[in-house]
């Protein structure tokens, strides 16, 4: 008997549940993958620096200098992940031809037709965010909230011009497209209003949203923030204001698990918010203390927020993405780590016995639910992991496959 048919045997026999069930179920879940972990960050449309409490550490070498080695280095992280992704871009990514650039706020979706190109040729569809950092206008780290009109101005039609790139994308891929909006407005120090900046980023946000565009299209996302470095004592798109905002106008609140204050676990939001909206967004990645952006492990933040998007039957209301940049080690290996750290979670949380576990709950046998707990724990999801990854036709030890792209690709750039 092989290792999967015994894994299959025990789930069955003590637990059961279906891990056929499983393996379909995983194979068909949607991993949004950010394309900016191949490039620290940087982007194609200027040469600034980061900001926007914003930084990558490390100079491992080998990272993306230009859209045909990114798309390279994820066609190489994709061959080594299984199962349903799209391809999540920022605006920064956009690609000129023949020099003619012009600024975020007057992008057009030719501008972004090799991504398309690519996307389709995949078959997968795009995610999309404007990108409110790392640009002169962005000045003094205020964006949509900033007292200078033409600032504000500025970013405003950044964003509805994205919003008609978004639209593109989706009508190109026959996928719906998700465009988050992050901003990174704050102060250092304590400021002495908090309300206007607030306000005026209120007001910007209700301007795009005049924009006219398809529902059933695009979902537009608004993202909070705890801090970020630079803005360590007041950000202007905090936690409340974002799902205020996003229950008020009926757009998507999106969670990034590394925005929030370190005892604070996104996986017990998801319920709270899962009953007062139809979809919500994750952002997954795994914050070191106050930093944000670390390569996604298989960790109990990680399984525990799969498990709340199971258990809750929302596999199909939660947009998930990944969103990390780690230039300390290889690029690639960190993509595939990080999907696949997800995807894992994902799994046990499918070979989770969720109903019996519920009804234990329900009637108050807690002995009986804690050590069924512990004994799933030990039950053999790792067979089962690789006999999803067989059948996806993707190897289980993928160093060997990225040390020799790195050493005939990487290590030539």
């Amino acid at each position: 008997m092989s290792m999967y048919e015994n894994a299959k045997k025990i789930y069955s026999s003590y637990y059961n549940v279906d891990t056929e069930k499983a393996i379909d179920l995983l194979g068909k879940i949607p991993i949004s993958i950010h394309c900016w972990q191949g490039d620290d960050v940087r982007g194609f449309d200027n040469s600034e620096c980061l900001s926007g409490g914003i930084q990558s550490t490390g100079s491992y070498p080998g990272r993306a200098k230009n859209f045909k080695e990114l798309m390279a280095d994820m066609d190489k992280a994709f061959s080594l992940i299984p199962g349903s992704k799209k391809l999540n871009l920022h605006a920064s990514y956009a690609i000129f031809d023949n020099g003619q650039a012009v600024d975020r706020d007057k992008i057009e979706p030719k501008h972004f037709s090799k991504w398309v190109e690519y996307a389709k040729k995949r078959k997968m569809g795009i995610d999309f965010n404007p990108t409110l950092f790392s640009h002169p206008m962005a000045k003094n780290n205020l964006t949509l909230s900033s007292p200078d009109l033409l600032v504000r101005d500025f970013w405003i039609n950044h964003c509805k011009q994205c919003l008609k790139i978004s639209e593109y994308f989706a009508e190109e891929t026959g996928m719906p497209c998700v465009m988050n909006i992050w901003i990174p407005d704050g102060y250092k120090n304590i400021p002495a209003d908090r309300f206007a900046p607030r306000e005026r980023f209120k007001s910007a946000l209700d301007e795009i949203l005049s924009t006219q565009y398809d529902k059933s299209k695009v979902y537009i996302t608004l993202e909070s923030k705890v801090f970020g470095i630079g803005l360590e004592s007041y950000t202007v798109g905090s936690s409340e204001f974002c799902l205020s905002y996003s229950s008020q106008r009926g757009i998507v609140p999106l969670m990034d698990n590394g925005h929030y204050h370190p005892t604070e676990m996104v996986s017990d939001k998801i319920s709270s918010l899962l009953l007062f909206n139809p979809k919500i967004a994750l952002h997954v990645t795994r914050p070191v203390r106050w930093d944000s952006d670390h390569v996604v492990l298989f960790d109990d933040e990680t399984r525990e927020i799969a498990k709340e998007i199971v258990r809750n039957n929302a596999l199909d209301r939660v947009f998930i993405a990944t969103d990390y940049f780690d230039a300390s080690i290889n690029r690639i290996a960190a993509w595939v780590t990080g999907v696949r750290s997800v995807q894992k979670a994902l799994l046990i949380a499918l070979l989770d016995p969720c109903d019996e576990m519920k009804t234990l709950q329900e009637n108050s046998e807690w002995t009986k639910l804690m050590m069924l707990q512990e004994n799933m724990k030990t039950a053999p999801y790792g067979a089962v992991w690789d006999e999803y990854l067989k059948r996806e036709n993707v190897c289980r030890d993928y160093w060997c496959e990225i040390q020799k792209y790195e050493q005939e690709v990487l290590i030539n750039r």
